[in-house]
């Protein structure tokens, strides 16, 4: 007998409500009970469209390929603190990448993306954002109030400070690219507008800067998105056609039938395997391209 409770479409749009838009944690419970049909079968759902710290990493903080750390480098105005993988050994100057978290913060996860680029040759960072606001914290529903109201020119500034600080970095050899996840695929964008040195930009579901602002857009793209996440993919339209218009370097690719934050596995409910794995060839690939 298969006890695992049925995840639905509406739970997980639910759960997209609650994580970006206008739902507290209450109404989403309430809402997830009348959707699934009592308390307890909320309860039980409610884990699975989350993240979970017990999943395992894909590349263990222990790997022997790898080392990771966490630092300290000047940001725009302040102090950043990031967690830097690196391979354990390197032939030549390595590319560069800047891991871009959610609006959860820096997490295991995120430390987890960086080990994966580091087995494939990067040194890779992931910042933590809400270093001006003390760091981020281990509840993640006061990470997302946190991210409720941060100010984005401070988040784009302190992108282009890490740029700065790892393509000078000793070891580099001067290009670095950045990869974001939701929010974080928003700021990829952002960033890909306002630093003129960026190398490469991959964005999986993130929000599209102002089409005003593709003209400044130097840096080659690719932008990943979920083929059920509307309201990301109702941006694509005007940001595909302003990059062709302006004669951009980009790809967009549509995974369909999956859903927003389908490469996060800590996430029973929305990951879905063979779409993360067909993206991150093309990333790894992509990177390879313009970073070495």
């Amino acid at each position: 007998m298969n006890d695992k409770p049925t995840v639905t479409q509406a739970m997980i749009d639910a759960y997209d409500e609650y994580t970006h838009l206008s739902l507290d944690r209450r109404k989403f419970m309430e809402k997830l009970t009348a959707l699934a049909g009592s308390g307890a079968a909320a309860a039980a759902i409610a884990p699975l469209l989350g993240t979970s710290k017990a999943k395992a990493a894909i590349v263990a903080e222990n790997d022997e390929r790898v080392t990771g750390e966490m630092v300290t480098y000047p940001g725009a105005s302040g102090e950043m603190k990031g967690y830097l993988a690196l391979p354990k050994t390197a032939a030549a100057p390595l590319g560069s990448v800047i891991v871009i978290h959610e609006n959860r913060g820096l997490n295991d996860h995120l430390r987890d993306i960086s080990r994966r680029l580091a087995v494939e040759g990067f040194a890779a960072l992931a910042p933590d954002f809400l270093s001006p606001q003390g760091g981020t914290p281990d509840d993640e529903d006061k990470a997302r109030e946190m991210f409720a109201k941060i100010d984005m020119a401070q988040v784009v500034a302190n992108a282009e400070a890490t740029r700065a600080w790892l393509a000078a970095r000793k070891g580099a050899n001067g290009k670095v690219g950045a990869i974001g996840f939701c929010w974080g695929g928003g700021v990829v964008n952002r960033l890909a507008v306002k630093s003129p040195l960026l190398n490469a930009g991959v964005a999986y579901y993130g929000a599209q800067p102002p089409v005003s602002e593709v003209p400044a857009i130097k840096a080659p793209l690719m932008l990943h998105y979920a083929g059920l996440d509307d309201r990301i993919n109702a941006g694509i339209p005007d940001y595909k056609k302003a990059l062709e218009a302006n004669g951009k370097s980009f790809q967009i690719f549509v995974y369909e039938g999956v859903n927003h934050a389908f490469n996060n596995d800590t996430t029973s409910a929305r990951y879905d395997k063979p779409a993360a794995d067909l993206a991150w060839g093309r990333t790894l690939d992509f990177f390879k391209k313009n970073l070495t």
